[in-house]
């Protein structure tokens, strides 16, 4: 454990001054615990409002950065395709060469 992790745990009060586990005292059962109210449902146009915000705040990349994205995405598609089928046509006449006569 290096000096930050120990100076964390000591201001969260798990370790002593001395550097040794604070041993919590343990507390008495609660009694049985009440229901909590169901909470409300939000309505459909609250939902629709919440959502508008937070889409707002996404951080939507530009036309370029999207087309870049795209065609990365589509050349690793190819290749791993090419790949996936070339391992395929080698194993099967692998297998098919091994249980000719």
């Amino acid at each position: 454990m290096n000096r930050e992790m120990k100076r964390m745990l000591q201001r969260q009060g798990q370790l002593g001054a001395d550097g040794a586990p604070v041993v919590a005292r343990r507390q008495a059962p609660a009694p049985a615990q009440r229901r909590a109210a169901p909470r409300q449902r939000t309505s459909p146009a609250q939902f629709l409002r919440e959502v508008r915000e937070e889409l707002r705040q996404v951080a939507w990349p530009s036309r370029e950065e999207m087309i870049n994205y795209t065609s990365i995405v589509l050349t690793t598609l190819v290749i791993m395709i090419s790949l996936i089928f070339v391992l395929n046509l080698a194993f099967g006449k692998a297998v098919l060469f091994m249980f000719q006569k």
